[in-house]
């Protein structure tokens, strides 16, 4: 499973174990350094990820926190390979907002994806058509090719998982009302739609959509969109916020209390919105509305 989930997810797995071995034995960080002759900051780094872990570097941890188990050690190591790959992503850097890449090297190897949009359809259900009408008011010409072809291509590396993703999206009904892409192509809207119903009923086991109706009101998520990703494994859940602090987007884990408030918020969102079966009978009412 491990070199299914890619670098970024394998990476913090394998941190979060060895913190977690080097705790359970009693040990502080500068104790584990004096021992192996490391400098204080060198385990400060490899367990924060701001350092790739060697082999060499591995082993002595594994040494120092006893683990002689072969099964465990083969393991560990099969994840700090695995951290070490490049992941498919990295093909865009220079190109697109590494926080971005961040997030989607976390999103790649997510068991349970949840999202939530107030105007634009989730990057994981937009064809390639809408993509680019949305990504043009947005992004220099020159970037659009880009950005668009990583969007296309997170979707087809999520369904090349040899286990795919629940996937939960919640949406303001604004999102499929608005008609994008009317003035260079009326279709593209209707196009969408029919879309996102075929996703839905293709892949019922694994793929949610809900509408939250206007006639709700007012309602958390008009404070903007939001995703939350969660893993096999023991690790966090990731918050990611596409306009975090100061205008940019924000990448939150570990132990903070707003990504306990906005898994709050999301539930409190499906109180609103209509049920799946509701929702996709909306989407098709209005792909016909838009053709």
């Amino acid at each position: 499973m491990a070199s299914d989930q890619g670098p970024v997810v394998q990476s913090a797995l394998l941190r979060s174990e060895l913190v977690k071995l080097r705790k359970a034995k009693g040990l502080t960080q500068e104790q584990v350094a004096k021992a192996l002759e490391w400098s204080p900051s060198k385990l400060i780094r490899l367990e924060g990820g701001r350092s790739s872990i060697t082999k060499t570097d591995l082993d002595a941890l594994l040494n120092e926190y006893g683990i002689s188990s072969e099964s465990q050690r083969d393991r560990l190591h099969a994840l700090n390979r695995g951290a070490r790959s490049a992941g498919w992503w990295n093909a865009y850097r220079g190109q697109v907002p590494s926080g971005y890449l961040n997030f989607i090297g976390y999103e790649a190897g997510a068991s349970f994806i949840r999202a939530f949009q107030s105007t634009l359809v989730p990057g994981l259900l937009q064809t390639r058509e809408y993509a680019e009408v949305l990504t043009a008011q947005i992004v220099d010409p020159m970037e659009l090719s880009s950005v668009v072809n990583l969007r296309m291509q997170r979707q087809e590396e999520l369904a090349r998982r040899s286990k795919l993703p629940r996937r939960y999206f919640v949406m303001d009904e604004a999102v499929i009302r608005r008609h994008v892409g009317v003035k260079k192509d009326p279709g593209i809207m209707p196009r969408q739609l029919e879309h996102i119903a075929n996703v839905i009923e293709e892949e019922r086991e694994l793929v949610t959509v809900r509408i939250i109706p206007f006639q709700a009101g007012a309602h958390a998520g008009m404070f903007g969109p939001f995703t939350l990703l969660e893993f096999e494994g023991d690790l966090s859940d990731v918050l990611y916020l596409e306009w975090g602090p100061e205008g940019t987007e924000a990448l939150i884990q570990g132990p903070d209390e707003r990504v306990t408030d906005y898994a709050a918020s999301f539930e409190s969102l499906l109180e609103e919105a209509l049920s799946a079966e509701e929702s996709l009978e909306l989407i098709r009412t209005v792909a016909e509305e838009l053709s």
